[in-house]
Formats: structure tokens, sequence, C-alpha cells
């Protein structure tokens, strides 16, 4: 008998029955991450997030999961809803809390309906989404939101789901390059220049960079990365809501899919970034300088990186959310994907108006960055 259960931490569900949900090996989906966030005190109600994970089970038998949480804003979010917010709070209605399907302060793309590699994978997969509409029905919340899902789970979402599509900037090697200097090559001859000048700035102030995997890094190692990562936080006027234990969780969970790029000068730290990588993807997340160093930003957090994927055969580069910048240093956009179930059905069919004139929007936009690909054509502009 199919049945449905929530879970207010990810700890009731065995690790191994989550994880072989997950098929693959995305970090960020991984068992250890999500427990991770919640033992360390980065999933907390102070922060807005109360976890509320969904499975199904066929009598004891794990068949799906959905990490879910419960959510008191919008912040550690990448898919913008403030504007909805807004717009139901003057109407009188109250929208928050709501539930989130997503990783938390994560803007990425992977599995968010768990449901492993069976023949009866895309059943379970709609099964839940309906489990997700009707949970919120039942809770009496203004909406549910699914952020980040690949293409797998997108046709288990019905016509009461609303669809949304954003564009993020990522780098994919198409196969042939082998180390940085076959990146360069085939960038357009401006490009080219302004990438060796950025890196000559870096080394030519007596800076030095390395790569290295979480699981070499010592408690010294990771209390400077986290101070960086605070410092930007605190830069910006906002809450660095990861902790020093999480940091450190990284580096034991992922100890070759963790990754620390450093920044030295006269033999002490001055910036730092930190990554996490699958088995084909490194995904680039906080960084943090305690000196500003002309182009020590674009070393540390996009061309550290570009070299570890050629060094390390991986075919993906996704660097994190917004920032125009990329653009110009060969990252591409690619679309991203997100569903929207919204309970009320006047303020849904709003919504749905406003999303498909938003879509024609960013079609528009797509067009017009990849007009400014930093990339070569073929015979051209070598």
């Amino acid at each position: 008998m199919l049945t449905l259960r929530t879970h207010e931490s990810i700890d009731g569900i065995a690790a191994s029955d989550w994880d072989a949900l997950a098929a693959d090996d995305n970090p960020f989906t991984r068992h250890a991450f999500l427990a991770g966030l919640e033992r360390t005190g980065c999933i907390r109600a102070a922060f807005g997030w109360r976890a509320q994970h969904l499975t199904l089970h066929d009598d004891d038998t794990l068949l799906g999961a959905v990490p879910l949480y419960v959510k008191a804003n919008s912040h550690g979010e990448y898919v913008f809803d403030w504007a909805w917010a807004d717009a139901w709070e003057r109407a009188g209605g109250d929208y928050y809390p709501k539930f989130l399907c997503a990783v938390p302060y994560s803007p990425v793309t992977g599995p968010r309906l768990l449901v492993g590699d069976g023949a009866d994978a895309d059943v379970r997969r709609r099964t839940l989404a309906t489990a997700l509409r009707e949970l919120t029905d039942r809770a009496g919340l203004s909406s549910l939101h699914v952020d980040f899902l690949r293409d797998e789970d997108i046709a288990a979402f019905d016509d009461a789901w609303l669809e949304r599509s954003d564009w993020q900037f990522q780098w994919r090697n198409p196969g042939g390059w082998r180390d940085f200097q076959d990146y360069l090559d085939a960038l357009t001859h401006k490009r080219r220049s302004a990438i060796r000048r950025e890196r000559q700035q870096v080394a030519g102030a007596g800076v030095a960079c390395e790569f290295r995997d979480g699981g070499a890094l010592d408690e010294d190692d990771w209390r400077s990365m986290h101070h960086l990562y605070t410092h930007t936080f605190d830069e910006k006027g906002n809450t660095p809501t990861l902790t020093l234990e999480f940091f450190r969780h990284l580096g034991a969970a992922f100890p070759h899919h963790s990754h620390v790029a450093f920044a030295r000068r006269d033999r002490g730290i001055i910036a730092g970034a930190l990554f996490l990588s699958s088995h084909d993807t490194l995904y680039g997340r906080y960084w943090g300088a305690r000196e500003a160093v002309p182009g020590l930003h674009f070393e540390l957090c996009y061309y550290q990186g570009i070299d570890h994927c050629l060094r390390a055969g991986l075919h993906r580069f996704e660097p994190g959310a917004q920032g125009l910048h990329k653009l110009a240093r060969g990252f591409l956009p690619a679309r991203t994907h997100s569903r929207h179930y919204i309970a009320d059905a006047g303020f849904r069919a709003a919504i749905r108006a406003a999303l498909k004139r938003e879509a024609a929007l960013l079609e528009a936009r797509g067009r017009e960055l990849l007009a400014h690909s930093p990339f070569a054509e073929r015979g051209r502009d070598r």
C-alpha cells in the first residue's frame, strides 16, 4: 500500500536509501550535504527554514523522496518571488509560510523528485508532484515552489503548476579542449588578450594561487575559508548562514568533491573560493578576500575553476547565480527551470499571465546574450 510521510529532519531517512533514490553524484542532493546543513545549524527557524521532507513508501520500502522545507521568507533562494509575496500581502493574504523544494542556499540544478532509475520512475515522479500540490492545500499554505529542477522531473508537473525559467551562466567544454590554452584559443582575440592581462595582473601583484581538495585541508585552512566567506556577507550587510562546522563537514563528507582555491601573498592567505564537484561538473559557491587585488576575483572564482575542469576531465562548470561579467569569460547562458503551485486560483491566474510576459522577455534576453558570445566563429576573429 502506497503511503506518504513527512520528516522534520532528513536524519529520519536512511542515508543509503536516500542516496539510492538520488541516483547520481550531484553533491547537493546527497544525504550527507542536506544532513550537514541541518546538523550544523544552517537550517533553523531564525533563518526562516524548517525541514519537512516528503517520502513515498510501499509498506516499508522507500520509493521516492523530496527535499522539502517550510519557508518563513524568501532568503537563501535564487528564484525570486519577492514581488509575488508583496502582491499577495497587499491583497490581504499571507504569502508566508510557503513550501520550497530546493537545496538551501544553492542555485544548482539537480534532482528534486528522487525516485531512482526503475522502470516506473516517471509514475513515481507524477505521484510525488501530485502529493506536493495536495500537501500544500491540506496545510493551507499559499504556495509550493520547486526550484532548479532537472529535465527528467519537468513532465511530472501538470497544468496546475506554473512554469518559470531563467538564464544562468555556465562554462562547458565542447569535448576537444585539453588545457587552458585550448580554451583561450577558442576565444576571440580581444577576449583572449583580456583574460591573459587579468591573470598577469594577479601574478604581477605577487599572488600565488592553489586549488586543493577539501580532504587535504586542515583546521586552519577551513577557518580561513569560513572567515573569508563571512567577510563577504558582512560587507554586503547580509547574514552568513553557513557555519564553520558545515565547512568542516564538507571536507570530511566530500574529501575529493569539495575544493578550495586559495590566493596567497607573502605566505599569508588573502582570498579563497569554495567549490563542490560531481563526476562531470564543478560548482562554484562562495568567495571572499581580505585584500583588493585587480583581477583576483576572476582568477579564483573562474580561471582556477576552468583550469581544474580541464585537468580533471569535468565537462561543465556552474559558478553560481547572476553575474553578467561571466559571459565575457566563456560562461554562456544556460536555461534553468522551476515550477510553482499557487493555491489561490485567482492569484495563480494573475501570476500565470505575468510569467507569460516574462517568458517572452527572457527569450529576447537569451538571444541578446548569445549575440555577445566571447568565442570566435570558426575561421574568423582568431
